[in-house]
């Protein structure tokens, strides 16, 4: 019988893969293919193991947790005595000395400069492009086809009347920005303008003119022949925004990514955005549009010299986590290799092409991948071990690839100084992740009770605290003006009103980046970090206590709380609903990301971290009592009908009938979700979407 895979050096490589690698990642680097096959092999020998140990670590604690809530059943909880016992099983580890991280050189978007922050799935190139092209936004398409104003365009054409709202937003935003030294620039005719601080007017375009604030800039377009300019005083057709400085691009949530192919698919997109040749061809509006990578924007300084900026965001890639593994590559004794290992070899192996090319991603010379889903600081500094061998493999001078840490797990953040201090030579950016934590506290405190209604978690002490605790504890391991500081998404892409009257919160918090659903969202995003100076919030804030560690502990119980038929009717709808809408996408289309209509039909932003909140949610009423298998399985079959509604217009779309893959998964998520390993739904999702793909599914 033939051999479906090709041997490598003592591994087992799926054709696509080692095709791929040979013939596609590797010319241009300089590095043969049998020694990357026996590098990679090492590598593996060398941490697979090591990795293993690590998971089994989770669970030997998990264990222990579930065991101490077991035991004490019935009665209050003690916040001292279960720090204590933290402590004993070592889910709890002693502070480290006061340091400061030193991630070396890193371009200025990570380190300097605050602003909006894009994830975007890697296996989609127009998504990609689209994103990696937001570096630039127009503030009067975003305002003008949004709600962030008031009403909505009266007719399919040009509204005069909405155009002059929008009109008016800008100038208004321009006068708190860049104000001139007299007047408002409602009153501008277009000459030089002379403003109250002449240093914020960086250069001009041709007719344009280019203005610096708090790092970042706003390109005004002047062009009398444009069918906005040409009814302006000033021939101002556009007030254009430096938005996105950065996006993810994503190897992890929104992506499903389960076979040797989807490998292959997400890491040639990632190749063509180093190598900068990544096109996306597709029909709008009845004719074909290529989209590619934008160029720089040249510009003349004040004193006449020449400059120009960069045109795309910078890119970062995020792999998967220490758990799972990928049938693209078997290890000696045929079992699925580790992923996470393979993603860090082969991104960093294909980032080469731009740090030995034009470095039209990272100036500086650096590899930018984050890290999802490690809990506490030995799993961080396995990491940090496994990009030292990365960078001898590839031969990369040491720290050349920085890591972002993601503060999504209750074991990181209550352990977040000494996570940092592990990676404290290549971190360049911590976040926190309201989804993904909220799926891991009900996970970890399991058995200690019934939790509290899913949308009474954003008012828990814990979150707070979280919240608190990530940018006090950065500040003081040093990222002002060396990292990023991240916060978490804006799900809602068709509520810029909202988002423009709440995400205010996330500059004034002290973070410099955060998470946005869209370029749009980016452009409107950025006029928050024109509004108020983080560097200065970032200042205030350093002086702060942090946060104490009882409260990030404290859990989120319901406390006896009883209650009614219809309250327990509600949150099990709300909960079914956002699994079945996101996994019948997920399992049936292989859809990592999307907008998906929550109970309420709001448009949300969905990938999955929801769906372990949801899951776990159901799992923990389920286990204590509050609901009935019955009840969950009645709820269940009400937003099946609702979920086939919602996509009734979707060609695609599969109904989820009791026997479809995806009721059945979204059945094991809830049913097994006890078990998953820390509450992740990868494993369950993986499963059904590989046997979805046997059956033909798209």
């Amino acid at each position: 019988m033939t051999d479906p895979y090709a041997a490598r050096a003592g591994l087992y490589v799926a054709p696509a893969l080692a095709a791929f690698v040979e013939e596609r990642a590797l010319p241009g680097t300089g590095i043969a293919a049998d020694a990357l096959w026996r590098g990679l092999a090492a590598l593996y020998a060398r941490f697979a193991p090591e990795n293993a140990a690590l998971l089994r670590q989770r669970d030997t604690m998990q264990a222990q947790i579930d065991a101490w809530h077991r035991d004490r059943a019935g009665q209050p909880h003690d916040a001292a005595v279960c720090q204590a016992f933290l402590r004993a099983i070592g889910y709890l580890v002693a502070e480290p000395a006061p340091f400061t991280i030193a991630p070396g050189v890193v371009d200025d978007e990570v380190a300097r400069v605050a602003g909006p922050q894009l994830v975007v799935p890697i296996l989609n190139a127009r998504f990609l492009l689209n994103a990696a092209n937001a570096r630039w936004g127009s503030l009067y398409d975003a305002l003008y086809g949004t709600d962030a104003v008031p009403g909505t365009p009266a007719g399919p054409g040009y509204d005069p009347a909405r155009g002059a709202q929008v009109i008016d937003w800008a100038r208004a935003f321009l006068d708190d920005a860049v104000p001139l030294a007299q007047g408002s620039w409602r009153d501008w005719t277009g000459d030089a303008p002379a403003l109250a601080d002449p240093s914020q007017l960086a250069g001009r375009a041709g007719d344009n003119w280019l203005l610096r604030h708090h790092g970042l800039h706003i390109e005004l377009v002047i062009d009398r022949t444009h069918p906005i300019g040409r009814t302006d005083r000033a021939g101002l057709a556009d007030v254009v925004l430096e938005s996105a400085l950065t996006t993810i691009c994503d190897l992890e949530d929104s992506v499903a990514a389960v076979d040797a192919a989807d490998k292959v698919a997400a890491y040639a997109n990632w190749l063509g955005l180093m190598r900068g040749d990544l096109e996306a061809t597709f029909e709008k509006a009845g004719r074909a549009v290529t989209r590619r990578l934008n160029d720089d924007r040249r510009y003349v300084a004040p004193d006449g010299d020449p400059f120009s900026l960069p045109g795309r965001s910078l890119l970062f890639v995020r792999t998967v986590g220490h758990l799972m593994t990928t049938p693209a590559l078997l290890l000696p004794d045929r079992s699925e290799a580790p992923e996470g290992i393979l993603d860090t070899v082969v991104t960093s192996l294909i980032a080469l092409h731009d740090l030995r090319g034009a470095r039209r991603n990272a100036r500086a010379g650096s590899i930018y991948l984050v890290k999802p889903k490690m809990h506490g600081p030995d799993e961080v500094a396995f990491t940090d071990r496994l990009f030292d061998a990365v960078e001898d493999l590839l031969g990369l001078a040491r720290h050349t690839i920085k890591v972002g840490v993601m503060d999504e797990e209750r074991r990181t953040s209550a352990n977040l100084a000494a996570c940092i201090h592990a990676v404290r030579a290549r971190i360049v950016f911590i976040n926190t992740g309201f989804l993904d934590r909220t799926g891991d506290e009900i996970h970890t405190s399991m058995l200690a009770g019934p939790m509290v209604r899913k949308a009474e978690m954003k008012d828990a002490a814990w979150i707070a605290a979280y919240e608190d605790r990530n940018v006090q504890i950065g500040l003081a391991c040093g990222f002002a003006g060396r990292a990023q500081i991240g916060k978490g998404m804006w799900a809602a892409p068709d509520r810029m009103r909202d988002m423009l009257a709440q995400k205010v919160a996330h500059p004034r918090a002290g973070a410099t980046t955060a998470w946005v659903p869209s370029p749009t969202a980016a452009t409107l995003h950025a006029t928050h970090y024109h509004r108020l100076s983080v560097a200065a919030r970032q200042a205030a804030r350093a002086a702060e206590p942090v946060a104490p560690l009882d409260a990030l502990l404290s859990i989120p119980l319901a406390g006896g709380r009883r209650w009614s038929a219809q309250e327990i009717a509600d949150e099990l709808d709300n909960n079914a609903q956002g699994i079945l809408g996101y996994v019948v996408r997920w399992i049936d289309q292989g859809v990592g990301c999307s907008k998906v209509p929550d109970i309420h039909d709001i448009g949300l932003m969905e990938d999955r971290a929801t769906l372990r909140i949801s899951s776990q949610h159901l799992a923990n009423w389920l286990h204590h009592g509050v609901a009935t298998v019955t009840q969950v399985e009645g709820a269940l079959t009400r937003m099946a009908a609702r979920v086939d509604a919602q996509n009734a217009d979707d060609p695609n779309y599969r109904p989820l009938t009791p026997d479809s893959l995806a009721r059945q998964a979204a059945r094991a998520l809830v049913f097994e979700g006890q078990a998953q390993p820390n509450g992740y739904t990868e494993p369950l999702l993986h499963h059904f979407r590989r046997r979805a793909k046997a059956e033909g599914a798209s």
